[in-house]
């Protein structure tokens, strides 16, 4: 009999063990995320900042191209050559130029009798004065002494870095405000579905009570037939719900860069902490200063201005210095005939005319830094009526999230003392269902409330340039 009772002991344990076992990977597959969390998430894998991080290297590898320009540069040339068929030239015949002199000098010196039929005539000849293989070699030096363009395209490539880097900021800036929205968009649909399951188990309960007062013939088959029907109708709210939930979440998912098959929920509460919106014009200066949008664009126009200056610059001439040594050879047989020649000097060049393409590209140039000014006024003009839009806001929810915090306190006290009353048989069905009807609604007021009040002072931030500095320490530092 001990034996039975151990063995039946080993298999229930093994059973346990084995649930447990067969249970944990799947609670495993839910990832649970804090709103630290979440933006952490969001910045390693967002594919936005990943391009704006690739655009920083690059604009800093064009730095250091422009300063390369500054620099010498040496150039190292090589060639050979054979001719299949040697290039002739027409030329005097020398052979005959020779005949002739030779002939002359006899005739004077009477070695021979004169004799004019021994000239040749002296007709040009194609001839060739090219040996069969050639080979040279040269190393260029160049020195930059004065270029406009280089000097103003090393200035150019930095604001350009700069602009860079304001544009990966505001990237993260608005990838962390997304989080921020979506999260709490996450947070606030569960707790409404947890705040709608509440008012559905009160309903249950309510049924409950109704069905044994009924039986005791203590209500009529109306009130429960009433409560039934207001279960029944409750039910398709919460799988409403549910599912405004599940959809929220694979949005969250989408912002985080995660997988959406991955299982994920949000770890957090509603807190109200009253935001000082008292200074409005102190927040709309810094706004005016500190804004990522704005900073980005006033970048850019330094950048339009840097290249108006760098179309100028080509009315501006180019001077520069350089050295060369040459190596030299050719042969008709592979025994080379080598020489070598050095040369220094200096290159001055200016345009002078190019059929106005200069004047027309400082022109076009003009018009682009034109454009991004009207737009910088634009944004400031959009920048100060989005922060007083938003303090509004804030103000507004703030005048009535203290009252719905006392109206949930009056709609609980309520729903109790209809509960009660029910019971007692002195209230009504209906005084109950509205009762908890109030209680629900106070509650998803109360959390709606709280909901845009946190997401409208994110987005305040967000304008006024305050997101935390510590979502950007790991792109202080980019390398080229």
């Amino acid at each position: 009999m001990k034996h039975k009772n151990f063995a039946h002991h080993i298999i229930i344990t093994t059973t346990v063990l084995l649930f447990f076992i067969i249970q944990v990977p799947v609670l495993a597959q839910t990832k649970s995320y804090t709103l630290e969390a979440a933006i952490n998430t969001a910045i390693n894998n967002n594919k936005d900042i990943s391009i704006s991080v690739m655009t920083v290297k690059k604009a800093g590898a064009a730095v250091d191209e422009a300063f390369g320009y500054a620099l010498p540069s040496v150039n190292l040339n090589g060639s050979f050559s054979r001719f299949l068929e040697k290039p002739k030239m027409p030329f005097p015949d020398f052979e005959a130029m020779l005949t002739n002199a030779t002939y002359s000098i006899l005739f004077d010196e009477q070695v021979l009798p004169r004799d004019n039929n021994k000239y040749k005539s002296m007709a040009t000849k194609l001839q060739s004065f090219s040996q069969s293989n050639n080979f040279s070699a040269d190393v260029t030096i160049t020195q930059t002494l004065f270029s406009s363009a280089v000097f103003k395209g090393i200035g150019a490539s930095q604001i350009y870095y700069d602009l860079a880097k304001a544009d990966l900021y505001s990237t993260v800036s608005k990838t962390v405000l997304s989080v921020q929205k979506t999260f709490y968009g996450v947070l606030f649909l569960k707790e409404s579905l947890e705040i709608t399951k509440a008012s559905f188990e009160n309903l249950k309960l309510n049924l409950k009570d109704t069905k044994a007062l009924y039986n005791e013939g203590i209500v009529s088959e109306f009130d429960l037939l009433t409560v039934e029907v207001f279960v029944e109708n409750m039910r398709p709210v919460v799988l409403d719900m549910e599912n405004k939930l599940k959809t929220a979440k694979d949005g969250l998912k989408l912002v985080l860069g995660v997988d959406q098959q991955e299982e994920i929920d949000v770890t957090g509460n509603f807190t109200y902490q009253q935001y000082d919106i008292s200074n409005e014009e102190g927040l709309i200066d810094e706004a005016l200063k500190s804004n990522y949008d704005l900073r980005t664009l006033e970048l850019k126009k330094q950048v339009d201005e840097a290249f108006v200056e760098l179309d100028v610059s080509e009315y501006w001439p180019n001077i520069a210095a350089f050295g060369q040594y040459a190596y030299n050879g050719s042969s008709d047989n592979w025994k080379f005939n080598t020489y070598s020649s050095a040369t220094i000097g200096l290159s001055f060049s200016i345009n002078l005319w190019q059929g106005n393409r200069t004047s027309n590209a400082v022109q076009q140039s003009t018009i682009t830094y034109q454009q991004t000014e009207e737009q910088v006024k634009q944004l400031k003009e959009y920048t100060l009526l989005n922060v007083k839009s938003k303090i509004q806001d804030l103000k507004t929810v703030q005048s009535i999230i203290d009252v719905q915090n006392k109206n949930v306190d009056v709609a609980e006290r309520s729903y109790q003392i209809a509960k009660v009353r029910y019971k007692e048989g002195v209230g009504s069905q209906l005084e109950l269902q509205s009762a908890d009807l109030a209680l629900k609604q106070a509650r998803l007021n109360r959390i709606q409330s709280m909901y845009s009040y946190l997401t409208t002072q994110y987005e305040l931030e967000q304008i006024l340039g305050r997101t935390n500095p510590e979502y950007f320490t790991s792109f202080n530092e980019i390398e080229d």
